[in-house]
């Protein structure tokens, strides 16, 4: 039991660092609601192109931006991750703090991003499952993409980002051998600068 909140202690010291370390005097805080879908690994999506059955990703960046360094706390949710069918439900919550570094080149930035943070699965079937309900995972994340200012407040960004469980999904209690999760994600969203 206690191991599961290991991943919650470490995502609330992420967001409380992120906010707390000191900026940068050319650096501004942003609000960055994003609309994107899952792709690749155990998403229903094989390939980030060409899937006809593609699931809807919502989530927030919230963080800093300077001329080269940013801090970031991602939040995303994906349901029905898993598919979807009578009498069965899944979805998945990212929780990630990442370390963005890019230059700013006019109204364009650039960046890489990687962290880490919490993948957390929750699988519901009608009947009863063999499955752990709930999966708490420390996972990791690695992508990057490019945001572009045409005002000094507000811009629009795209993203690809990958997604690894440190973990194995659990059956039982148990986990399962070689079962950690991964995925991919594509999004676009705005970006709010203040």
């Amino acid at each position: 039991m206690q191991t599961r909140f290991r991943p919650i202690v470490l995502c609330t010291t992420l967001v409380v660092l992120t906010f707390a370390l000191p900026a940068s005097a050319r650096a501004q805080g942003f609000v960055s609601p994003l609309i994107g879908y899952d792709f690749g690994g155990d998403s229903g999506c094989p390939e980030i192109t060409g899937c006809e059955d593609k699931k809807l990703n919502v989530g927030v960046g919230l963080g800093t931006l300077g001329a080269v360094l940013g801090f970031e706390l991602d939040i995303s949710y994906a349901r029905d991750f898993f598919g979807d069918a009578p009498g069965f439900s899944s979805s998945v919550l990212t929780v990630m703090g990442d370390v963005l570094i890019g230059p700013q080149i006019g109204p364009a930035q650039p960046y890489f991003a990687a962290g880490l943070g919490l993948i957390k699965t929750n699988i519901d079937f009608d009947l009863g499952s063999l499955v752990e309900p709930d999966n708490n995972h420390f996972g990791w994340n690695i992508g990057g993409g490019l945001m572009i200012f045409p005002a000094e407040h507000f811009g629009v960004r795209g993203d690809i980002r990958y997604f690894h469980a440190f973990q194995d999904l659990d059956v039982l209690g148990l986990p399962l051998g070689n079962t950690k999760l991964d995925f991919g994600r594509a999004s676009g969203a705005v970006v709010f600068r203040f």
